[in-house]
């Protein structure tokens, strides 16, 4: 809808739904995001389709309001359907000897996601069944760390170094620049004349050939680039298209292919810096879109060649977290023959798995446990230090230091790679009496009590849930993901212990997602009630005491009968939000690494890479990422895993020839620099001449940011004067 809305601002649309599941992170302000459009209306109610205008094609549609049923029409119905099992699901299984569920996807161990009925073959993606991205992309990278470990016998036996055409020196040649102007199908073309763009480049100095494409980064168009580099005898290229942090190596690369040093690329960032940020202002975007691509085209020309270097890669792994998400990611690395240091805050390991008894389907989680810990504590490459925290974290990619402080004894680790799994935290409610009343817990608290058949809950005959405490709200802006199937969960076992009880669920959205949705309906069907609440009309809770029997009243509006009801329970259950580990922030600041809005770790990229940081050698999983059921924190921790086993399986690890230098004569220990660098690449260091900025060449990433702040040019890019790369990246923050 947002991207519609883009494409005709006039639009007007509704949507209508029984439930919003925006589950996934940063889903709820996409939702939010979508709610405040003008002219886009949320309606919740079951539709069907009505007739078809004869003469002008509009659908009607019926749906009900709360003042009777209404039909509309409208010129395009869009239908949001299921995900359905492939439809050669049978014959397939059939063939590898695997079993499917009931639905028709793969059937998985419940124990582990990832891995099918048959020993030794893995599954990941949709075929589990409906997913989105990411979680599809971190089950690709566990499933295959999976398989490495039945074949790490034959570990570089088979793999061949990748042969690039020779290099030609063109140094010293006139430069002949291409530029390639990306219409990244809808996310530029349709806010800038990128025709206009291309026709312009033609009369840039030094542009010898230009030429637009759909998608730059597709496969057969980086090869079509690479075959015109070598056809027209180019020496640079501008490719005009989105951000280089996720196209550049890409774009490098088919320079290699072209023969062609790949320094001598330059990517005009038309995308983040033009078309998304000024989608409404499209004349002034193509005015942008056409500076930028004339600064890149500029920078182009003074271009030279690098080199870059290797540095060795310490086979050391090193994982901050001891719950089921750290001791996976250890355990599948030690099993792989790597040391591996299994960091953790507590006592014991297991973090907040160890308060859980039981999953929607059925696993017993502290036998799981249990045997997971054995595996961790047991095993002879494993060195779970407890009671521990990070206290200095230095180095690089390959090559990292980090100190640790355990029971007063402090040791210094050196490993090649580090997974971030610290876990995350249960909200302590303020809200509905929580602590002052003994009748009201939370859903953790509950399952715990229905594990050992507390006897004080189990004489309870009616009992509330109240959905989203602590979240969705200002103070936290996004939904905790688990709490919808931990209420089904605990309902469904309460009713197996006492059906004859009354449950009562007062929610907002009810967000069982996948399979989880076949627990929502039985639970329905064994007459749990479900009162659905608005964020304006919370439930109300009082505590009652009359005639000797203590209870609490709990009052909420139904919008089916459009009335105030009174619930006099035994009890309260609330659904308390999912919350940052404590300490994550300053974690986060040690590795150099970025957290989100609502205070969970931020992972490079949201779909295309789950698992990595951006700093390099840096990975992450479980619930420090983000609120996720035990299942998702196993399938991620595989991924995360599979990820770190990618570089420490690698003797070397290649870094970047683009580095900056400073002039120590120059420099006035301002800090300017420190501020702008992303990557931690510059500190200060005392010198003859006091102290003085200094650059780690390795963690740098040239992008010239440092350059452009210095005030006294002290910086310099190692392939650009210092000049000219100020004046450029001057003006290119001005544009933006």
């Amino acid at each position: 809808m947002i991207l519609a809305k883009d494409h005709l601002p006039d639009m007007q649309a509704k949507i209508f739904h029984n439930d919003i599941r925006s589950y996934g992170k940063d889903f709820e302000r996409f939702y939010q995001r979508a709610h405040k459009l003008p002219d886009v209306h949320f309606i919740r109610s079951y539709t069907s389709i009505g007739s078809e205008d004869p003469e002008t094609g509009d659908v009607s549609i019926r749906y009900t309001t709360p003042d009777g049923v209404v039909e509309e029409f409208f010129e395009l119905v869009v239908l949001s359907v299921g995900l359905t099992p492939p439809k050669d699901a049978r014959r397939f299984s059939k063939v590898f000897g695997i079993e499917l569920n009931q639905h028709g996807f793969c059937k998985v161990n419940p124990d582990n996601p990832l891995q099918t009925s048959r020993l030794g073959i893995y599954t990941s993606g949709a075929f589990q069944g409906p997913m989105d991205i990411p979680e599809s992309v971190m089950g690709a990278s566990g499933a295959g760390a999976l398989a490495s470990n039945l074949l790490k016998s034959r570990r570089g036996q088979l793999s061949e170094d990748r042969v690039y055409p020779e290099e030609k020196d063109s140094s010293e040649e006139e430069a002949k620049v291409g530029v390639f102007v990306c219409r990244c199908g809808a996310n530029i073309g349709r806010v800038v004349d990128v025709p206009g763009i291309a026709e312009y480049a033609k009369g840039l100095p030094n542009v010898v050939h230009v030429e637009e494409s759909l998608f730059a980064c597709a496969t057969n168009t980086a090869k079509a680039i690479s075959d015109t580099i070598r056809d027209k005898g180019l020496n640079r290229v501008v490719v005009a298209a989105c951000t280089p942090r996720t196209h550049e190596p890409l774009f490098r690369d088919t320079l290699r292919e072209a023969g062609v040093n790949q320094y001598f690329f330059d990517m005009a960032n038309i995308r983040e810096h033009c078309t998304w940020v000024h989608s409404k202002e499209q004349e002034a975007a193509t005015q942008k879109a056409k500076d930028i691509v004339r600064m890149s085209v500029a920078r182009a020309t003074k271009l030279e060649p690098l080199d870059e270097f290797s540095l060795p890669v310490d086979k050391t792994a090193l994982v901050v977290g001891g719950g089921v998400a750290g001791m996976t990611s250890a355990h599948t690395m030690a099993e792989q023959g790597y040391e591996t240091y299994l960091i953790e805050k507590a006592s014991d390991l297991g973090g907040m798995a160890n308060r859980l008894h039981f999953t929607l389907e059925g696993m017993d989680v502290q036998t799981f446990i249990g045997d997971l810990k054995k595996k961790v504590y047991r095993h002879p490459k494993i060195h779970a230090i407890t009671n521990a925290e990070v206290t200095h974290v230095d180095g690089y990619v390959g090559n990292f230091t980090t100190t640790v402080k355990s029971k007063g004894r402090v040791r210094t680790i050196k490993h090649g790679a580090a997974i971030i799994a610290v876990g995350a935290a249960e909200y302590q409610p303020t809200e509905y009496l929580y602590g002052a009343n003994d009748k009201v817990m939370t859903l953790l608290e509950m399952e715990g009590q229905l594990a050992k058949q507390d006897e004080k809950l189990m004489a309870a005959e009616s009992v509330v849930m109240i959905q989203c405490v602590g979240c969705r709200n200002e103070d936290r802006n996004y939904c905790s993901r688990v709490c919808c199937s931990g209420a089904m969960k605990n309902a469904l076992k309460m009713k197996a212990l006492k059906p004859e009880v009354d449950i009562y669920v007062l929610f907002r959205d009810i967000r069982t997602y996948g399979f989880r949705e076949d627990y929502y309906r039985e639970a329905s069907n064994k007459d749990v009630k479900f009162i659905r609440y608005e964020p304006e009309d919370k439930p109300a809770v009082e505590a009652r005491d009359e005639g000797g029997r203590k209870f609490i009243r709990v009052t909420a509006t139904d919008p089916i009968l459009g009335k105030k009801l009174e619930l006099d329970v035994d009890a309260i259950v609330l659904a308390a939000a999912v919350i940052p580990a404590p300490g994550a922030s300053e974690l986060a600041r040690m590795f150099k690494v970025p957290l989100g809005p609502d205070g969970f770790f931020q992972e490079a990229h949201a779909k295309l890479r789950p698992v990595d940081f951006a700093a390099e050698g840096v990975y992450l999983c479980g619930t420090a990422q983000y609120p996720k059921h035990l299942s998702e924190t196993i399938t991620q921790s595989y991924g995360a895993a599979g990820r770190a086993l990618t570089l420490l399986s690698r003797d070397t690890v290649v870094a970047s020839g683009a580095v900056t230098s400073v002039s120590t004569t120059d420099c006035i220990s301002c800090g300017a620099c420190l501020s702008v660098c992303t990557y931690g690449a510059i500190d200060f260091e005392e010198t003859p001449r006091g102290k003085k900025a200094v650059v780690n060449a390795v963690l740098c990433k040239g992008d010239g940011l440092c350059v452009a702040k210095c005030p006294t040019a002290a910086i310099s890019l190692s392939h650009y004067t210092n000049d000219e790369v100020c004046n450029q990246i001057d003006a290119a923050l001005e544009l933006v």
